[in-house]
């Protein structure tokens, strides 16, 4: 057995992921996918890099607009979901890798575009997927994310399962990638001409208990949170809770509003 705390991490990450169906949950994405490929200012006949690509909404939407596109993510059932959607639409010369965004099977410069929807924030080191995703970006070439900023709902939701199951030492929290300050930081002068948009993304719930029982069957990271908890009964209950009084501060109109924010970046 691997005792590598990085390797664990993954293959923790891999098995997430692979629980429940996370395309249930990931169509509500698919509109942040067609701002982020507009925001990053892609283009027919361009080389896109999709790094964690997941159900592959972002991919495929490059894809309709005639670029040359890559999609790399971690978890084979994810990759299969992806592409049953290219598929279905008739877009058969997508790339699917397996891959790790830490140790890419690319050579550099090899993309116009390196794009990312809520899929490198997830890496464990983040200095490491910063040079990655930048030593396979041509000179002149765009890099593109969209990550979730801590001070609103989903930083928030990770910082309370956190909070009940605290993650492995070491491990840095995703919403750093929500912070620009730090995001600058990690970019460095590697880049220049940095932009910053941000969105809504809404999904629809008649209550905040409807959408946490949705995601405790759809979305990974809430299932391993329920698991985690499961011999618990008051703790569990107690986090369920504490969930449901935080989605009912971004509920209106039946709409759970959940703000996202956009990078874009120019490599020197």
């Amino acid at each position: 057995m691997d005792n590598d705390p990085i390797e664990k991490f993954k293959n923790k990450q891999r098995e997430t992921w692979t629980l429940g169906n996370f395309g249930d949950m990931a169509v509500f994405t698919t509109p942040v996918a067609g701002h982020l490929v507009r925001f990053a200012r892609v283009t027919g006949g361009q080389a896109v890099l999709d790094v964690g690509t997941g159900t592959g909404v972002v991919a495929i939407t490059a894809r309709n607009l005639g670029a040359k596109v890559t999609g790399l993510d971690l978890t084979p059932a994810l990759l299969e979901q992806a592409r049953e959607s290219a598929a279905l639409i008739g877009h058969h010369d997508i790339a699917w890798h397996e891959g790790d965004a830490e140790a890419m099977p690319f050579p550099d410069g090899a993309f116009d575009a390196v794009l990312s929807q809520f899929g490198h924030m997830f890496a464990p080191r983040h200095d490491v997927v910063v040079s990655e995703m930048l030593r396979v970006l041509k000179p002149g070439g765009t890099i593109a994310f969209a990550t979730w900023p801590g001070e609103q709902l989903i930083g928030r939701m990770f910082g309370l399962n956190a909070k009940y199951v605290p993650p492995p030492p070491g491990i840095v929290s995703p919403v750093q990638w929500g912070d620009v300050s730090i995001v600058r930081e990690r970019l460095g002068n590697s880049v220049a001409r940095l932009h910053v948009e941000r969105g809504i993304m809404g999904i629809p719930a008649l209550s905040p208990k409807h959408l946490r029982v949705f995601q405790e069957a759809k979305t990974g990271p809430f299932i391993q949170t329920v698991k985690a908890l499961q011999n618990d009964p008051e703790k569990l209950e107690a986090w369920r809770n504490e969930m449901d009084e935080m989605l009912g501060e971004y509920l209106h109109d039946n709409v759970v509003r959940h703000e996202y924010l956009l990078i874009r970046a120019v490599k020197v």
